[in-house]
């Protein structure tokens, strides 16, 4: 029977005895009173613990009436637009076009989006997003994301504690696309989500509140991995994830890098932005990455060039205005065999490229080192 007891009748009771503020001598003379054991009695009290020895009774009400009166630190009509901003160098490739078409259901249909470092996935949501004027929340997970990161909690505002809505919330309640990015690097505590990924909404423990996802509200997830870890090493800090969280997603795309010719398009777009005209140039380069892909694939190369890494190489040629160099300095990450390895390549494309250039000013010359004087 007394195990049947509700937090609510114990709470009830002891008020009734000893008013809103009890100690652990109060709850351990209701035990003798009730026949109940006492650390049953507390651990249903948990949310009304305000220290040691001490429990104030009225805590919850006191959350509850604050959140209603202040449920974000940033007030609704304060709230900026979260609808991304449309990229006129964008190209749509892989993937996208099906993306869009979830996003642009407005039903809830978890997509989880997988594929190597670099390739446009998180791009792709963002740019389907901002053509289809939906707001986009975007959260970038990490080991040490937890609840209070995703849902939201108490937080001092102006001498006053405020609830303050998570990410997650705000999505669900704004009907907006949650984007969970880099989400292999997730610990178990990732598992908060599991009812949110199920479209029920989620119940707020802390203020003893229920929160329904709003019509257009979905979830879509990002990682270099399908959350079973990384075997190779490549993508070290990834976990494996929990299987009943991965089933939560009813697909999963497989993103793999643009076509020579699709990404020839992105980099002229981005080159031609930045005042760059030069297409040899862009063309040359999405030879050289296709190459570095098709030896990674065939493991005759442990690493290969991104497209990310491509449009930081046109930066790059924006700035110096010396292509050598823009290669140079975007292949510069990798260990000194990979960036001969991707150098020699590149230098077999392009007739016009001066290897011998970078390898001299890599000697210090006379003056240099006795500058170091």
């Amino acid at each position: 029977m007394i195990m049947s007891l509700s937090a609510d009748y114990i709470r009830t009771s002891l008020q009734e005895l000893y008013g809103e503020s009890v100690t652990a001598g109060d709850i351990r003379a209701w035990c003798a009173i009730s026949g109940a054991n006492y650390q049953t009695i507390t651990n249903k009290l948990n949310d009304y613990k305000v220290g040691r020895g001490k429990w104030n009774l009225t805590v919850r009400e006191q959350m509850e009436q604050t959140y209603q009166e202040s449920p974000a630190v940033v007030p609704a009509q304060e709230q900026q637009n979260l609808i991304p901003d449309k990229d006129d160098t964008f190209v749509k490739f892989g993937n996208f076009g099906d993306i869009k078409k979830i996003v642009q259901s407005r039903l809830f249909y978890p997509a989880f989006i997988t594929g190597l470092s670099g390739n446009g996935k998180t791009f792709s949501v963002e740019q389907a997003c901002a053509q289809l004027g939906r707001e986009l929340i975007r959260v970038n997970i990490t080991i040490e994301t937890d609840e209070d990161d995703l849902i939201g909690g108490f937080r001092l505002v102006n001498g006053e504690t405020v609830w303050h809505n998570g990410p997650v919330i705000e999505a669900l309640e704004r009907g907006a696309i949650l984007l969970l990015d880099e989400i292999d690097l997730a610990s178990n505590k990732i598992l908060c989500l599991q009812s949110i990924l199920e479209g029920k909404g989620v119940f707020l423990k802390k203020i003893g509140k229920f929160v329904k996802p709003s019509a257009g509200f979905n979830v879509i997830a990002t990682a270099n991995t399908k959350g079973k870890g990384s075997d190779d090493g490549r993508f070290i800090g990834t976990n494996v994830l929990n299987e009943a969280f991965l089933e939560r997603f009813p697909v999963t795309f497989e993103q793999d890098y643009p076509s020579p010719s699709i990404e020839q398009r992105i980099l002229e777009g981005i080159a031609l932005d930045l005042g760059v005209e030069d297409r040899d140039f862009c063309k040359r380069l999405c030879d050289w990455a296709n190459l570095t892909r098709i030896g990674f694939k065939k493991q005759t190369l442990d690493e290969l060039i991104s497209t990310r890494r491509l449009v930081h190489t046109i930066q790059a040629y924006s700035i110096f205005g010396n292509k050598e160099k823009a290669i140079q300095m975007c292949v510069n990450r990798f260990d000194e065999e990979t960036k001969t390895t991707f150098m020699d390549l590149y230098d077999k494309l392009d007739a016009n490229f001066d290897i011998n250039a970078i390898r001299d000013t890599e000697e210090p010359s006379q003056i240099d080192m006795n500058d170091g004087l």
